[in-house]
């Protein structure tokens, strides 16, 4: 006998954008419930200026097209933050792809 569970409908989204800085460990997130834009990544560079730190910051992202808007690339450029983008299809570089990996094995 099959039984049917209800369940709410449609997708709750639960988006995070964060980046840790390599020598302290902070953590720096951008959190949003609808979807990931140009707008988030800008938000979270804000964040991570407002840090301070004598110290250049380069801030390594994935290929995400949102995050190679204009809009971001100019941002970062006035905060004084460099973006350097992994290259594309490199899961082995890409830090949140091995947790990923770690939560699929544990979960399922």
């Amino acid at each position: 006998m099959r039984l049917h569970v209800r369940a709410a409908s449609g997708r709750h989204r639960y988006n995070v954008l964060g980046a840790i800085n390599a020598v302290t460990h902070a953590l720096v997130t951008e959190i949003d419930t609808t979807y990931i834009a140009a707008t988030s990544v800008c938000a979270l560079l804000d964040k991570i200026a407002a840090l301070g730190g004598s110290a250049p910051v380069t801030l390594v992202l994935d290929n995400a097209r949102y995050q190679r808007r204009a809009r971001v690339t100019g941002r970062a450029k006035q905060l004084g933050i460099e973006l350097l983008f992994l290259p594309s299809y490199s899961p082995n570089l890409n830090l949140i792809e091995r947790l990923w990996k770690f939560v699929k094995k544990d979960v399922w």
